[in-house]
């Protein structure tokens, strides 16, 4: 069941700063799905992205009856709802050691979809892009890295931003992809997100990301933030659609 509310009355500008891409040329979809989000009054949503975010361009967030949408130029970017559930079975938490052994095995270090990803590109540098770059671990089914927000995450000295957390979440769940065999280049097409509790900036937490089922070119995936104890304290169903091409048109 939808939970029918909204939390501004009034379009919106946005802009989408370059820092904060996915593809070069255009915006983290996690990270864009948070924007929206952001408007959203519910303490679980999902956003559909229908389009990729323009970077550096006026969008505007506008309010619907049940959620919001974003627009760039008259067409939809991006539409988000509230939701009452979600449904995760989520596994058992990924110890900081090994996430970092995961993180440091990760074939993204050598081969990237996007290497300047906000999220997980090995090109950015620290205090800049997020570095969440994981990896298989070791003797199961999901990848994993760890996280240790930057201080410039947290507007209030202390809360990282939830839209961060909806970003962090995103690139870990497509990156389970790498898990999957005769998988091509995908890009995100679903987000669903739970902030459970405050994530902190200075502390560790763990990010991981594991596949959930397959349907041609669909694949929807999760993934979960923990703490350094194991608590998790936000998570993510997404669904990926893998591009026809190799080459984002």
């Amino acid at each position: 069941m939808d939970v029918a509310q909204t939390s501004t009355e009034v379009p919106t500008e946005i802009v989408i700063e370059r820092r904060f891409c996915g593809p070069p040329d255009s915006g983290n979809g996690g990270y864009a799905c948070g924007m929206v989000a952001d408007f959203i009054d519910a303490p679980l949503a999902e956003v559909t992205l229908h389009l990729p975010p323009p970077l550096e361009a006026p969008m505007t967030i506008e309010p619907e009856r049940n959620g919001a949408r974003l627009v760039h130029d008259g067409n939809l970017v991006a539409r988000g709802r509230p939701l009452a559930d979600l449904q995760l079975a989520v596994p058992a938490p990924v110890g900081l050691s090994e996430a970092v052994v995961a993180s440091e095995r990760s074939p993204l270090h050598d081969s990237h979809w996007f290497p300047t990803c906000f999220v997980c590109g090995p090109e950015r540098s620290e205090g800049d892009g997020l570095r969440i770059i994981p990896g298989p671990v070791e003797g199961r089914e999901l990848v994993a890295a760890p996280w240790t927000p930057d201080e410039s995450l947290a507007p209030d000295g202390g809360t990282v931003a939830d839209r961060y957390c909806w970003a962090a979440l995103d690139c870990p769940s497509g990156n389970a992809l790498m898990l999957l065999d005769d998988i091509g280049t995908s890009v995100l097409g679903t987000l669903a997100v739970r902030v459970v509790s405050d994530v902190e900036a200075g502390r560790d937490y763990v990010v991981a990301g594991w596949p959930l089922a397959r349907d041609g070119r669909k694949v929807d995936t999760a993934s979960v933030l923990f703490t350094a104890d194991g608590d998790p304290a936000a998570m993510a169903r997404a669904r990926w659609i893998e591009l026809r091409t190799e080459t984002l048109t």
